[in-house]
Parts: structure tokens; sequence; C-alpha cells
């Protein structure tokens, strides 16, 4: 199943470290951060579950949860926990799902055909409250994720949704934003603080976000 941005985020009911969940119902109104993780007991992903964790208070303070998956069994997720919390310091505090018969990895497609076996790569989906998938990510098994970039995005999809900008690169929370190109530059000087015109299609403005609070 192909998942493009703007889809409904498919439902599932699912076994948990947390116990039975029924995915929709579970992120009720909340953001959401879906991904996956190749496997337990393995470096990369003990070093991104601990890094998760730690962030704990970062996705609440955006109404996000976290919720991972793997195709290991809840006892496995069990057993790896301690571990987690050794290596980073912060104790596993959100749920891994166990997808040992691969129906929630099939149904967002995180299986990576041509690897030599079933685990999952590192894909990550974000969610919005109204169940839409604003942003889709693959990593390869190899490479860690950086999840203070998946925190930026979270950042900027909020502050899109709410205002009529788009964020620059390399933009983080409380930088200069972009006036969106469908309005006037007049209209950009009337509503926004701070205006740069650099060209008529860029211009750069104040964070309404922090200007209104």
């Amino acid at each position: 199943m192909s998942l493009r941005l703007g889809d409904e985020a498919p439902n599932f009911t699912a076994m948990t470290t947390e116990g039975e969940i029924d995915f929709h119902e579970w992120k009720k109104d909340s953001w959401a951060v879906f991904f996956s993780h190749p496997a337990d007991f393995t470096p990369v992903c003990t070093t991104e579950l601990g890094r998760t964790a730690a962030l704990k208070d970062g996705f609440a303070a955006r109404g996000a949860k976290v919720i991972a998956v793997s195709v290991d069994s809840v006892e496995d997720h069990h057993g790896w926990a301690p571990d987690i919390g050794e290596v980073s310091g912060t104790s596993l505090n959100f749920p891994i799902i166990a997808d040992p018969d691969h129906a929630v990895s099939e149904l967002y497609d995180m299986i990576h055909p041509g690897e030599g076996d079933t685990s999952t790569v590192r894909s990550v989906f974000v969610i919005d409250q109204n169940n839409k998938i604003r942003l889709s990510l693959t990593y390869p098994k190899s490479t860690g994720r950086n999840f203070d970039e998946i925190l930026r995005v979270i950042d900027s999809l909020q502050l899109t949704d709410q205002y009529a900008v788009a964020t620059p690169v390399d933009w983080v929370k409380g930088d200069r934003v972009i006036a969106s190109p469908a309005m006037s530059t007049e209209d950009v000087q009337a509503k926004f603080d701070n205006v740069e015109v650099v060209k008529p299609y860029l211009r750069y403005v104040d964070d309404p976000a922090a200007s209104a609070s």
C-alpha cells in the first residue's frame, strides 16, 4: 500500500508494551509520530528509542504522542526495555507495537524488499490531529534518525497550519519565516511585522506565533 501526504493514516488494532490499542482511538485528537525500527536488541535502534524517550516532554509540548513498531514480540520488547534505559539514561516511556505477523508493517509499507529479511526499515510518519499523514520519511537500516528534526517538522507544520507562512531552509522555532507567495507584498506588510522583501516572491517576516504570544 502506497501512502501519500494527506492520506488518512490507516487504522489498526495491535498489542503493545502498554496493552492492546486501537491506533486512532489511542492518538485521538493528538498528533502522532509513528515509527518503525528493524529489530529489538540491536545497536542503532537502542540509541534511537532512548533518544525518543528523552524527548518525551518535547513531544508532549507539541500535543504529539509517540509510538514505535517492529516485528518482534511484546515479550522481546519488554526484555529489551532495560537496555534502552541503561544506554540512554531514560526509561522507555512510550508504547512499542508487537507486529510478528507483519500486519501493521505491511499496512504502512515498512518492509524493505530485497534486504534478505522481513524486518522493518526506519520509517517515520507524522500524523496530525485529524489522522492525516503530514510527513513520511524512510531511512536505511544502517542510518539512525535525527529526532530533533522530527520535532522541528512538527513545529513547522503546526505554525504553517495556523498562519499564511512557510518555513525556510534550516528553520527552527522562533526564526523568521516566509510569507505566503499567494499574498501581495502590500498585504504582507499590512499583516506581518518586520517585513524584508528579498524578491517579490520571497518576503521574510517575524514568526507570527512569537508575536502573538
